[in-house]
């Protein structure tokens, strides 16, 4: 069983058998016996590696016996491995030769935090959301069939995952086609699962061999010449095994269920895989793992350790002591949630998985009753504040932006065309950082701004959020505040739930010649510049509906515009300000700054937004330019 550490090493470990085992073919050249020393290495070589990068933890030290068991038993990458999500893919990149590059990982040009097929031949398929590998995997298997080529396909995906309503379309599709793959369920909560032990591994070694496969076909054979029996024969089975283990679900799906067996035991992982391998349609196999197996820490405490922070050196000198950073929005979304359900009966909280990272845990704890974490499955999110709303509650979705985008079709016709009191705490706005483009907030102010009746508001800093939250649930109809990750310009925060006058922007400082209409936290960016500039700089708060007449009066006293957004320029709220103008027959000089029509990729927020100049120097270097061009 494997060692359990209880610090992170600083200095790189020893790994004789991981260091010829750097690939998937070195790795099948290691003898069996080997794995479980092989297992060690990689555990302690996975706590150092993060240890100098950050980056996600426990999910990787949960799934190392099932990566080397993966590798070691199919012939990837011909055979096709499909992670979920990818926070738990460390481990995979060490043993497909990127061990020496996980010193890069999430930084600028270094390695991805998640897997990506432009990265290597091994990450089959790119993801960072959850719950697509059972399709991304059942889609190979259908290609492989046509392409008459024999390769497997398999795909591993978490209990938390399976939650996902888009898992259980691809379950049942894969039965409809009768596609030869494997799901693995890595079960690390368990959340579905009885205990694990001798019998039920025992079970699931008997249940995969090729011999109860074959005794089970030639029983088919021979009892469907008899009226009835087979379907009597086949439904015992079925609840025989269902008396045994917690498959039945699987089974009426059409899979062939096994275990669930204990997903640190190297020889029964291997074996049963081995067994699996070569049957045929669609192979359910439930593995129990605990997250953050093997470092104490993270075994006690899987929420806390799911990510860490890269740890410095112990010989690192003192730096000076920062300066008082702001509290984070998404704290400043939590304290508003419990004041104003305090305040307001009718409010309910609604998050898909995401109570720790959207700041809901005061909120879930004062007023559980009202608190409704749906897992995993942001449409089902959306409607159901729809349905409360229909009621006459006044659901609160907290969500992040990118999983937002999952649930379009849910906002635009379950709640927008009904024009249903919801509103919207839209987290991680804009560029997130390390996580990369698949967790960037890139497109919500595009798709947002063009749905009929939306409000949709940006605030520059955390008192602004407050006011906002409290504009937008008060709103008749549908609301949405769109705020980033990390913390604000520590401003002074009214405790008041007062909220703002719809459409309304703000003259922050009067200058001339250029404007500076920003939409969101590039504010405190815009003043600075606008020193040197002499411009004026205008906080527009709302992107729809847009504060027409002040935009109207800019116009006529500014000779060039710029709008300045954390988001896609491409439809975003620069763009509502020159299709304004434009209806108004008013031709005026405009420049839009945001996110540009690439996807930025993973490195330091600051040197993302630095990359894309929406920092102080890439703003003034953008309008000094323009300025230059029309000779102001």
């Amino acid at each position: 069983m494997p060692t359990t550490f209880q610090e992170i090493p600083r200095e790189r470990p020893v790994t004789p058998l991981l260091d010829r085992a750097d690939t998937p073919a070195g790795l099948r050249r290691l003898a069996e016996a080997d794995l479980e020393k092989l297992a060690d290495e990689l555990r302690q070589e996975l706590l150092y590696s993060v240890g100098q990068t950050g980056g996600h933890f426990g999910a990787g030290l949960g799934v190392i016996e099932l990566t080397i068991a993966l590798h070691y038993v199919f012939d990837t990458p011909d055979d096709r491995l499909v992670w979920d999500v990818g926070h738990q893919a460390y481990p995979h990149k060490i043993l497909t030769g990127r061990r020496e590059r996980m010193h890069s990982l999430r930084q600028k040009d270094g390695l991805a935090a998640f897997p990506r097929r432009v990265e290597s031949e091994y990450d089959t398929f790119g993801v960072g959301h959850s719950s697509t590998s059972i399709s991304a995997a059942l889609g190979m298997a259908i290609a492989a069939r046509l392409q008459n080529q024999a390769r497997k396909s398999i795909a591993v995906i978490g209990d938390g995952a399976l939650t996902a309503g888009m898992a259980f379309e691809a379950l049942n599709h894969a039965q409809e086609v009768n596609a030869d793959m494997l799901v693995i369920l890595n079960d690390n909560d368990m959340s579905i699962s009885r205990n694990v032990g001798g019998l039920s591994n025992y079970l699931a070694k008997i249940l995969s061999s090729r011999t109860y496969a074959s005794m089970r076909e030639g029983s088919k054979k021979v009892l469907s010449r008899l009226p009835g029996a087979w379907e009597i024969a086949r439904r015992t089975e079925e609840y025989a095994k269902g008396m045994l283990v917690p498959g039945t679900l699987f089974e009426e799906l059409g899979w062939n269920y096994i275990g669930p067996i204990d997903g640190h035991d190297l020889p029964t992982l291997i074996a049963t895989l081995r067994n699996m391998r070569d049957l045929k349609g669609p192979q359910f196999l439930h593995v129990v793992t605990k997250k953050g197996k093997g470092f104490a820490p993270a075994e006690v405490d899987p929420i806390g350790y799911h990510a860490i922070t890269k740890l410095e050196p112990l010989d690192a000198p003192a730096t000076a002591p920062k300066k008082a950073a702001g509290p984070k929005y998404s704290a400043v979304f939590g304290q508003w949630l419990c004041d104003m359900a305090a305040a307001d009966q009718r409010l309910v909280g609604i998050t898909p998985a995401m109570k720790e990272g959207s700041d809901l845990v005061a909120f879930s704890e004062r007023y559980p009753e009202r608190y409704f974490d749906v897992a995993i499955a942001e449409q089902h999110a959306v409607t159901l504040a729809a349905g409360m709303a229909c009621e006459g509650a006044k659901p609160v979705v907290a969500i992040y932006s990118t999983f937002l985008q999952r649930a379009y079709d849910q906002l635009i016709h379950d709640v927008a065309v009904q024009n249903l009191d919801v509103l919207f705490a839209i987290d991680r706005a804009g560029l997130v950082g390390e996580d990369g483009p698949t967790h960037a907030g890139s497109f919500d102010l595009s798709f947002l701004r063009c749905i009929p009746g939306m409000l949709v508001m940006t605030p520059s800093d955390e008192n602004e959020l407050r006011k906002m939250l409290s504009t937008g649930h008060l709103y008749n109809g549908p609301a949405a505040v769109r705020y980033p990750r990390g913390s604000g310009p520590n401003a002074t925060i009214d405790g008041d739930l007062e909220p703002l006058e719809i459409g309304k922007g703000v003259i922050r400082r009067q200058g001339s010649k250029v404007a500076l209409l920003v939409f969101g936290v590039q504010l405190a960016e815009a003043l600075k510049v606008a020193e040197n500039l002499d411009a004026t700089v205008v906080d527009m708060r709302f992107v729809k509906p847009l504060d027409e007449a002040l935009v109207r009066e800019l116009a006529g006293s500014h000779d060039l515009l710029v709008t300045i957004e954390e988001n896609a320029i491409m439809g975003g709220a620069g763009s509502a300000v020159s299709e304004f103008l434009s209806a108004e027959g008013v031709l005026k000089p405009m420049l839009h700054l945001g996110l540009p029509d690439v996807y930025v990729e993973h490195a330091k927020p600051a040197q993302m937004l630095a990359e894309c100049g929406l920092d102080a120097a890439g703003i003034e270097a953008s309008v000094r330019q323009r300025s230059q061009l029309l000779g102001l």
